[in-house]
């Protein structure tokens, strides 16, 4: 199954636990991102800055190339 951009960045960083460390949030939080695939748009510059996946990744519909 592919990943979505928010499951990638969580990878990258060491995991959903981490991420939400780095995101001062709940890992539940970054759980629900990562099985809905949708990320809260005040999150997306943050998330971008500690991961490298790319903002027009996160959110396409806020981002357009």
């Amino acid at each position: 199954m592919k990943k979505n951009a928010i499951q990638r960045a969580a990878d990258a960083v060491g995991g959903q636990s981490a991420l939400a460390r780095l995101l001062s949030c709940t890992p539940q939080a970054v759980q629900k991102m990562c099985a809905t695939g949708r990320v809260p748009a005040e999150r997306v510059l943050k998330i971008e800055k500690e991961t490298g996946v790319s903002r027009h990744e996160l959110r396409p519909d806020l981002y357009p190339v």
